[in-house]
């Protein structure tokens, strides 16, 4: 009977220990994706999309095992001008008739400090993926500061910030863009 107990704490003892991951979604009321480019050297044009769902594993005293996967909703650019979105939207550029989604799906997690890190991924956008990585830093971690006046805010709570940039050559947009910065801020609720 000994050698059973032995056995079955030292069986115990060899398995890995697994991370408590947890998932957290956006808050669409309060996820930005923002972006700019230089217009022909003459001036910098911004654009939004206001429609960004997304889900984010992650263990926060492992975050390197962290997994995100965002879907932007193509179709939801904003440029303020009427004309600029609709070219956007066109096959000229984002052709949202046969991509309405623009993807996001990490590839891994590098920790920089306590509260940023380097998500590397891969962005698909007109059927076309290439790598893109994202400068990421944690703004917050808790309880949401207006959970005390709203219930819908009660819960744990993650704030993000976060940039990059990607070269528009590989899309085979209608007229040369270069390069497309991103600004993405979100606040992302546990479930």
């Amino acid at each position: 009977m000994r050698t059973l107990i032995t056995a079955a704490i030292f069986s115990a003892l060899a398995l890995p220990a697994f991370a408590e991951s947890r998932i957290y979604k956006t808050d669409p009321g309060h996820t930005e994706v923002r972006f700019g480019w230089d217009h022909a050297g003459v001036s910098f044009q911004h654009g939004e999309f206001d429609r960004v769902d997304g889900a984010l594993s992650i263990d926060l005293d492992a975050p390197d095992g962290a997994t995100l996967e965002v879907t932007i909703d193509a179709g939801s650019v904003s440029s303020g001008v009427g004309v600029l979105d609709d070219d956007l939207k066109s096959s000229n550029f984002l052709s949202v008739a046969d991509h309405p989604s623009i993807r996001f799906v990490s590839t891994g997690v590098t920790q920089t400090s306590d509260t940023t890190a380097d998500v590397a991924g891969e962005v698909t956008l007109r059927g076309i993926t290439v790598p893109a990585t994202l400068k990421v830093e944690l703004i917050h971690n808790g309880p949401h500061p207006v959970a005390q006046f709203f219930d819908s805010y009660k819960g744990d709570w993650l704030g993000f910030r976060a940039s990059t940039k990607i070269d528009t050559a590989p899309f085979g947009f209608a007229a040369p863009v270069g390069t497309l910065s991103f600004d993405i801020s979100t606040e992302m609720k546990a479930q």
